[in-house]
């Protein structure tokens, strides 16, 4: 892999400003890219992300990758335990060429395989969303008063990193958002302001495996990203606040406000991983039920939009989209990757649901 070390100036303020510095497109080379950056990671450490051009003009992938999210001091500290959030922009998880799935280029039936992609590593334990610098006090099991400072940088550079892609890829022939786990809410986010950039063409998104969190307690995220102070100056979030937000007013106002924007999402019924952020943001194990609520959520959002795509497998694996069941899980009798491959090509697709499944849900495909 071709590492490129810029040195760059860029002024935070604010919710910062665009970097013009680093390399354009043409300069990088075949293959995975790691394009070096002055933004920072929740600790401080530098932030990174991932390019493979593509012939031009090509079909581009926009990216956002998962890694658990924090929004405690407890939580946010790298020396305390358990961790919930990946804290580095250059762990193994963030590089996609490590990945399988979509990142597989091998595999012949990848929808992807010709695709232009750009892959916005996690770790500002903010699924992608936070506003600033965050100061958390807390005390340890030692009765010590602990001061951390975290970098909820994730807005400041996602930002940067669509800045660059648009200048970068100006025309490509369609474009799909992507994101799994903490990633897939920041994809949604962020959809409609790449679909309204890329208007009139189509922009698919589709969200793997973030879908269940319904949990009445999600203010609490809000208020420690301060997601409300990054919102875009739509109608469709005028009345919007940190303690009236949910996951679910992303896929509704993007898909409102760029109708250009096609939305979807993959969860399985039981994800175990969906289940223990929802128990960790507050709610008490036995006091939901996970499939209920990610029925409930499938049916706000389609009460909110004009069209809406699910497909939702059984059993509790967690995400989908960089995993070799990509190619694999069917259910209905219908394989995630040919839902995926008609989904982004602009045909016809359904809802498939491990509930009109003979063995139901309880089970993998």
């Amino acid at each position: 892999m071709r590492v490129i070390l810029i040195g760059l100036l860029l002024v935070l303020a604010g919710v910062g400003q665009a970097q013009t510095s680093l390399p354009a497109a043409s300069e990088l080379g075949p293959g995975w890219n790691t394009v070096a950056t002055d933004g920072l990671c929740s600790a401080g450490t530098p932030f990174q992300f991932y390019v493979k051009p593509a012939a031009n003009p090509a079909p581009l992938l926009i990216f956002f990758n998962g890694g658990g999210a924090c929004w405690t001091g407890p939580a946010c500290d790298l020396s305390s335990q358990p961790n919930t959030h990946s804290p580095f922009a250059d762990m193994d998880q963030n590089n996609p060429a490590l990945g399988r799935g979509i990142f597989d280029f091998s595999n012949t039936e990848n929808p992807f395989a010709d695709y232009a992609m750009v892959v916005i590593p996690y770790c500002t334990g903010d699924v992608h969303i936070g506003s600033g610098t965050r100061n958390y006090t807390y005390s340890n099991a030692a009765g010590t008063d602990v001061d951390v400072t975290v970098h909820h940088d994730g807005y400041v550079n996602s930002q940067n990193v669509l800045d660059w892609v648009y200048r970068n890829f100006q025309s490509p022939t369609r474009v799909t958002v992507s994101g799994s786990s903490a990633g897939a809410i920041g994809a949604s986010f962020y959809a409609g302001m790449i679909a309204e950039h890329y208007a009139p063409g189509r922009v698919v998104l589709l969200a793997d495996a973030a879908g269940a969190y319904g949990t009445p307690n999600l203010p609490v995220v809000h208020r420690a990203w301060n997601t409300a102070a990054i919102l875009p100056d739509w109608p469709e979030y005028a009345q919007a606040t940190n303690d009236s937000l949910t996951f679910e007013d992303f896929y509704i106002a993007s898909a409102n406000h760029s109708p250009n924007l096609t939305i979807a999402q993959y969860n399985a019924a039981l994800d175990s991983v969906q289940n223990t952020f929802t128990q960790l943001i507050g709610d008490p194990a036995g006091s939901y039920s996970l499939p209920l609520r990610l029925l409930n959520n499938y049916q706000r959002i389609e009460s909110g939009v004009e069209t809406f795509y699910s497909y939702t497998a059984g059993g509790t694996v967690h995400t989908i989209m960089a995993s070799p069941i990509f190619y694999t899980y069917s259910v209905e009798g219908v394989r995630f990757v040919d839902w995926v491959s008609a989904l982004i090509s602009g045909e016809a697709v359904r809802d498939i649901s491990c509930v009109r499944e003979r063995k139901g849900c309880d089970e993998a495909p």
